[in-house]
């Protein structure tokens, strides 16, 4: 690990003699102060935002979050991947000052700048494929993925997409389509767009390692099933997750990702590789799907790129990429100077590769302390328990069941005694039952370690 997420040459101490690299709980979770602006908050701002831990952060100190009642809170979360170099990384702050204090923005469809050129040209070079690529640039996942829908149809000319079991591509009215889950990215904000269709997965949890073969072989031929029921020739793209996020950090078993390369090779459909949450250097790789050998015609970006600063990426093909006319692709706030500027930052950190082997010793880390701690006998599930130890690098998910199926209630009471003991995690899956794991990449050993420790006893807990 590194000291990557340093905001600052620190004192090894607080004035009040508690080491400053240390969780701490001076008030019970939400403090005082926190519950005031809580108050104001729902006078001012509309219920149909959710909030995990209402606590209001005052700024960022390593990997901890301190919030405005002097709490620090080891942050598991990373702005749901986001800040995965830091939220406060010093290199970051001092590219988006520099830029600041020049201009804050022009839009790059009046007037040009070269930062947003340098941040295509780096992505380029280092998505996978070897072969020519362009990118256009945007503000978030969800318009990263519609554009990539665009751009499919443009150059295809043809209509329909396909995405799979337990998917998220976001909460716009196509991307809610292209959601699995309905409740609550999707509920009650239909009609959503038709010429979305979707496929099975092949989840390794699913399988033991010495059968996935099977599963792989049956989860391709249900997609060539879907394809050739509305017409494989009518499809434009085919969309999905390396690692599958909000779906349950679900990890494809080994020869998926590639039999969907092949199938959309031979029937001309464009591959979408989403690596918006598992990119930029999450899974201990530049990229997820660099770990299964397999290259997109087309790979998001988002998240991490900006590392807080809102910036997406499309990057692909240059004959794909070129096939939209001129005009049809942009918006006023895409690939803002401020944000490219960030992200050219996140490159400089992950040049050395140290981010990237933490995020190899995150996972080792989490595996460690519960992989132990599976729930299996040989008659199933003894208990109520975790059921799988699952994720590449620092993407890792922690999911919960018994011999009746998925215990959602485990999760969530496991993640919120996590979250009042001041370790901030996020819950996940279709049901409700799995506690992923998102760490900034150069989180302190130290700090891990005491944060998973306080984990499992909150697991322990619920689970008693």
């Amino acid at each position: 690990m590194t000291a990557a997420t340093d905001t600052a040459v620190l004192a090894p101490t607080d004035p009040a003699g508690v080491p400053r690299r240390a969780r701490l709980l001076r008030t019970e979770l939400p403090g005082p102060r926190s519950r005031e602006l809580e108050s104001e908050r729902r006078r001012h701002v509309t219920d149909g935002f959710g909030v995990t831990l209402p606590v209001f952060i005052d700024r960022v100190e390593g990997s901890l979050l301190v919030d405005v009642d002097g709490n620090r809170i080891i942050d598991f979360a990373s702005g749901i991947a986001v800040t995965s170099v830091g939220a406060a990384n010093p290199r970051v702050a001092e590219r988006a000052a520099a830029q600041l204090s020049r201009f804050t923005h022009t839009c790059f469809m009046v007037t040009e700048y070269s930062s947003f050129v340098e941040v295509c040209r780096w992505l380029n070079e280092h998505t996978p494929g070897d072969f020519e690529k362009r990118t256009a640039l945007f503000s978030t996942g969800a318009e990263a993925v519609e554009n990539a829908v665009k751009i499919a149809r443009s150059a295809t000319r043809r209509p329909n997409v396909l995405v799979f079991d337990e998917a998220y591509h976001g909460r716009t009215q196509l991307t809610m389509a292209m959601t699995a889950k309905e409740n609550p990215y999707s509920l009650n904000f239909g009609p959503l767009p038709g010429s979305v269709f979707r496929g099975p997965t092949a989840p390794a949890h699913l399988a033991p390692a010495s059968d996935t073969g099977a599963l792989v072989a049956s989860a391709l031929a249900g997609v060539e099933a879907v394809l050739a029921e509305a017409g494989a020739e009518t499809f434009a793209a085919m969309v999905i997750e390396p690692i599958q996020g909000e779906g349950g950090f679900v990890v494809h078993a080994p020869g998926f990702l590639a039999g969907l390369r092949e199938i959309a090779t031979r029937h001309g459909i464009v591959l979408v590789i989403d690596e918006i949450q598992a990119g930029m250097g999450r899974t201990g790789t530049l990229f997820a799907s660099e770990q299964d050998g397999v290259a997109g015609d087309i790979t998001l970006s988002a998240k991490a790129l900006g590392a807080g600063l809102p910036l997406s990426a499309v990057t692909g093909r240059a004959e794909l990429m070129n096939a939209v006319h001129a005009g049809g692709l942009g918006g006023t706030y895409a690939g803002n100077p401020v944000a490219c500027e960030a992200a050219l930052a996140v490159f400089e950190l992950l040049e050395d590769g140290s981010l990237l082997a933490g995020a190899r010793s995150i996972e080792k880390a989490v595996r460690d302390r519960f992989e132990p701690l599976l729930a299996h006998d040989a008659a199933g599930l003894a208990s109520a328990g975790i059921v799988s130890v699952r994720g590449r690098g620092a993407m890792m998910a922690i999911e919960f069941g018994d011999a009746s199926g998925p215990r959602g209630d485990v999760a969530k009471a496991a993640a919120a005694a996590a979250n009042a003991a001041g370790v901030l995690t996020l819950t996940c899956g279709t049901h409700g039952n799995v506690i992923r794991l998102l760490p900034p990449l150069g989180i302190e050993p130290e700090v891990l370690d005491e944060g998973l420790a306080v984990l499992e006893a909150a697991i322990s807990g619920a689970l008693a």
